[in-house]
C-alpha cells in the first residue's frame, strides 16, 4: 500500500453544455453545443510527488483541476483518492472526509481572498470549518503560525488583502491551503500573476512545504520553465487530452510528441546553440468543434491519412507515454 497512487484519474470526462436556449434552437434550426473541456484523461499521482499538467490556454489543464477537487462535477470516469472513488455523485461521509485532505491554491491571488476578511478570518475559516480545534485562542496560534511558515508576520493576520503585494498574497492562500492540514494541494499556475522574482520565492516555499509537510501536488502551469523546477513528472495535454506523459528529465531531455517539441521550441536557447527549431503554427480548435482523429493534426507537419481519421491512444515508447501516429509508426524519431 505503501507504492500505491495518492491520486488516480481514469478516463475523465467533463463536458459542458453551451448551447442557446431551446427557443433559439429551434428557430434557427441548430443542435446542441457541446464543449469537450476534458475528453478521456487519465494519470497517477504518487505520494509526495509533484505532477504537473502543461499545455496552451485552453487546453483542458484548469478543468481537469477543479473536477478533481469536487468544482466541477465530472461528465464520465474515475477519481481515486487514496484508493477511495471520490467522482461519484452519490458520495456518502466516507468521501466528504477524504475531500478535506485537499486543497487548492488558485491562479490570482487578488480575487481568489474576500477583501471584506481580515487575513487572520480568511487564514482561520478551514480550521473553524473541519473542527480542528475548538477555542479561539487556538485557532489564533495556529493561524499566527502558518504566516511565520510562509514568511509572513502574526500581525500580518490583522491586516486586509488590498494591504499586500501580489506575493504576499500568494502566501496568504498558501497559508489557508494548509490550514485545513492537507495532503494534496492542488496549485492552479500559482506564480502566472506574479513577477519572475517572486514567482522563485513562491515556487521555492513550496517546495520547502512539500519537504515539510510531505505534501503531494498536482501542479498546472503553461510556464515550462517553472514547470521543469518543480515537478517530477510532466502530462502535455491537448485539447482536452494528454498526448505525452514522462518525467521531467526525460520530456524536456527528448520529447516525443510533435506538440511537445513545439512548445518546449519556445523556450529560449541562452546558450544560441544554433539548432533548428520548429515554431509553433496555427491556434488550437474550438473544443465545440474538435477536427477529426488526432486534434493536433491540422498544426502538425507530420500528420498523415490515418491522423486525420484516427484518435491515437496513450502507448508506452521508451519510458514515455505518448500518443501518436507517427511515434508509432516510426516515421517520426
Amino acid at each position: 500500500m505503501a507504492d500505491a497512487p495518492l491520486v488516480e484519474v481514469a478516463g475523465l470526462k467533463r463536458y459542458f453544455d453551451v448551447s442557446p436556449p431551446f427557443l433559439n434552437r429551434t428557430i434557427e434550426g441548430t443542435g446542441r453545443r457541446i464543449v469537450r473541456a476534458v475528453d478521456g484523461v487519465g494519470f497517477s499521482i504518487a505520494r509526495g510527488e509533484t505532477f504537473a499538467l502543461v499545455g496552451e490556454s485552453g487546453c483542458g489543464k484548469s478543468t481537469v483541476a477543479r473536477t478533481i477537487v469536487g468544482l466541477h462535477a465530472p461528465t464520465a470516469g474515475a477519481i481515486r483518492y487514496d484508493g477511495t472513488e471520490i467522482a461519484a455523485r452519490d458520495a456518502g461521509p466516507e468521501v466528504a472526509a477524504l475531500r478535506r485532505r485537499m486543497q487548492m491554491i488558485f491562479q490570482d491571488p487578488f480575487a481568489s481572498l474576500n477583501p471584506r476578511w481580515r487575513v487572520r478570518d480568511i487564514v482561520g475559516e478551514p480550521i473553524r470549518h473541519n473542527r480542528l480545534h475548538a477555542d479561539r485562542a487556538a485557532v489564533a496560534e495556529r493561524v499566527a503560525g502558518l504566516l511565520v511558515r510562509v514568511g509572513l508576520s502574526p500581525v500580518d493576520g490583522e491586516k486586509y488583502p488590498h494591504e499586500f503585494s501580489g506575493g504576499q498574497r500568494q502566501r496568504i492562500s498558501i497559508a489557508r491551503a494548509l490550514a485545513g492540514e492537507p495532503e494534496f494541494i492542488v496549485c492552479d499556475e500559482p506564480t502566472s500573476a506574479l513577477d519572475v522574482s517572486v514567482q522563485a520565492q513562491i515556487l521555492n516555499l513550496m517546495k520547502e512545504l512539500q519537504r515539510a509537510l510531505g505534501l503531494t501536488y498536482l501542479f498546472i502551469s503553461h510556464d515550462l520553465a517553472v514547470v521543469y523546477y518543480i515537478s517530477s513528472r510532466v502530462a502535455v495535454m491537448y485539447l482536452g487530452r494528454i498526448c505525452e506523459l514522462a518525467e521531467t528529465a526525460t520530456l524536456f531531455g527528448r520529447p516525443r510528441h510533435p506538440y511537445t517539441r513545439m512548445l518546449l521550441d519556445t523556450i529560449p536557447d541562452l546558450e544560441m546553440g544554433g539548432r533548428d527549431r520548429e515554431p509553433v503554427a496555427g491556434e488550437v480548435p474550438s473544443p465545440i468543434d474538435p477536427p477529426p482523429g488526432c486534434a493536433f493534426h491540422p498544426r502538425c507537419p507530420h500528420a498523415d491519412a490515418r491522423c486525420r481519421s484516427e484518435i491515437p491512444e496513450l502507448k508506452s515508447v521508451d519510458g514515455t507515454s505518448v500518443a501518436c501516429h507517427a511515434i508509432e509508426e516510426g516515421r517520426l524519431g
